[in-house]
């Protein structure tokens, strides 16, 4: 980072790079907001895309039935109560009065009813579908009253019902064409207005908008017109658009945060609790990672913090846990006993233990890591302790869809180079442990019966105690067969810069951007 010189003048490049960005932004008036991103949304339909960037958008047209609260624990929204059965079997849920689709039609149990039996369509279900749960029937009561019943006992579905993949979908979305590209409607602060795909999405302020539970001080409509969701991939272009003030709010380029933050001219926010988890997993399924001893030998080859130091600063924190910070169950004093620390001498006997390998006599392995981020950079200081301790990790480079069908290769594969990856998940719940490792897991990697079925109690204990309990009877096991090696928690990932005018803007728990405060 070049603190001492925070406010270089602009290439050529990037001034043709503003001038791209304006172009896009043509249209911006004294009551919009413009939010630049690195990348482009892909879908407004919430049961078709999994990505964050299209969570933060779906967040701001939609409503869900419930909310968090500063700490990511869900709270009452468009769902002002509810009930569950004594057997944990039926959820009953009281709505808001007086809520309204962007079309002017009353949102009730009907709109709920439309988008559950959509999430469960047979034809063409939700993306994720599993994480709604066993949902055999969702019943309307009445007007303002729906009744889930399930197939088993799911606690995981109420923290689900929080986050924008169970987005309420009115049901007048029914039989458009376009939905999803062209149509959305929901109930929440903003609507629709347009998106030109890899240019800009457009959003109207909802005049009827009345905030049940969404972290905001604003009870109504967004005080702005409009907010302006644009796609500016380079970041020093992102940084020339907010000095100028054609962009208001942007991620900022990582090497430039300390001095941005030193000098003023901008103001600047990490996310915090953003649910995501970046650790090393294995392919468990032949040599060298299905010899415990190896993948220990990794873990206590890693010295975290002083790769984060290098690369990212105070941007980032070290993670002791298979499940992030501000996600129920969390214990970073627990984790920590049972992880493997940072210990070159101890990772020099294990292999030596394992194989007779060490610094003279190299192990030879893949490590694969996807783009952005700087994570090539953090891969090679990795790279360098690992080979401190006699493991030669050749790193590759991929995108994240590229990884996540590699991960899954490797681990069908029976013979080859051994094979272990940076992976990363993001979820506000440690259900996704489940998703991850219970049988046949989500790369078809390291499963027993015995994990499968601490897994499966994780799911239906209702006692928060007990629950709490069984996730970290799992927790230990990953991290005493360092199966899953947490390293950190990616704050550097959502940085946000601001321009001194913008006030009342704030993120809340799992990275979604609240714009319903901001004014200038």
């Amino acid at each position: 980072m070049q603190a001492d010189k925070p406010f270089q003048k602009l290439t050529l490049s990037l001034a043709l790079g503003i001038v791209v960005a304006a172009s896009s932004l043509q249209a911006a008036t004294a009551k919009d907001i413009v939010w630049a991103r690195y990348g482009d949304i892909d879908s407004l339909d919430p049961h078709r895309a999994t990505s964050t960037l299209s969570l933060q958008v779906w967040s701001q047209i939609y409503d869900t039935l419930l909310a968090t609260d500063a700490s990511g624990a869900p709270v009452p929204n468009l769902a002002k109560s509810w009930d569950v059965s004594p057997d944990g079997l039926q959820y009953t849920f009281k709505l808001a009065e007086g809520v309204k689709c962007h079309d002017g039609s009353a949102l009730d149990a009907t709109d709920v009813k439309y988008t559950v039996d959509r999430a469960f369509d047979g034809a063409n279900p939700s993306v994720t579908k599993a994480s709604w749960g066993p949902i055999s029937k969702a019943e309307v009561v009445d007007p303002l009253t729906v009744k889930f019943t399930l197939a088993s006992p799911f606690v995981a579905m109420i923290p689900f019902l929080a986050d924008s993949f169970s987005s309420i979908l009115c049901d007048s979305n029914a039989g458009k064409d376009g939905f999803g590209s062209t149509v959305a409607i929901g109930s929440g602060p903003w609507k629709l207005e347009s998106w030109t795909k890899g240019d800009k999405i457009v959003l109207n302020k909802n005049a009827d908008y009345v905030n049940h539970g969404k972290l905001a001080k604003n009870p109504g409509a967004p005080y702005m017109d409009r907010l302006v969701i644009s796609v500016v991939p380079e970041p020093q272009t992102r940084l020339a658009g907010l000095k100028t003030g054609a962009i208001h709010i942007a991620e900022p380029p990582l090497d430039d945060v300390q001095a941005l933050k030193d000098s003023g001219e901008l103001k600047v926010i990490s996310a915090e609790n953003t649910g995501q988890n970046v650790f090393w997993e294995f392919s468990v399924h032949r040599p060298p990672f299905n010899d415990e001893r190896v993948r220990t030998a990794v873990a206590h080859a890693t010295d975290v913090q002083t790769a984060l130091t290098l690369i990212y600063g105070d941007l980032s924190m070290p993670e002791q846990c298979p499940i992030s910070r501000g996600v129920f169950g969390n214990d970073q004093e627990f984790c920590a006993s049972h992880r493997a620390q940072y210990d070159p001498e101890k990772a020099k006997a294990l292999l030596k233990e394992a194989g007779g390998w060490g610094p003279d006599k190299p192990l030879e392995v893949n490590m694969l890591v996807w783009t952005g981020g700087k994570r090539d950079r953090l891969g090679e200081v990795f790279q360098a302790q690992l080979a401190e301790v006699g493991i030669k990790a050749n790193i590759e480079i991929m995108d994240i869809g590229t990884m996540n069908a590699r991960v899954r290769q490797e681990n069908e594969k029976k013979d080859g180079i051994g094979s272990m990856d940076m992976m990363t998940w993001s979820w506000y719940d440690p259900d996704i442990l489940y998703a991850l490792w219970h049988s046949p897991g989500a790369y078809r990697g390291y499963t027993s019966p015995e994990l499968d079925a601490m897994l499966e109690k994780t799911r239906v204990l209702t006692n928060p105690e007990e629950r709490k309990a069984e996730v970290q009877k799992v927790m230990a096991y990953l991290l005493d067969k360092s199966i899953h090696v947490p390293l950190y928690t990616p704050g550097w990932e959502w940085v946000f810069a601001f321009r001194p005018e913008v006030e009342g803007f704030q993120v809340a728990p799992f990275v979604y951007p609240i714009f319903n405060d901001v004014k200038f």
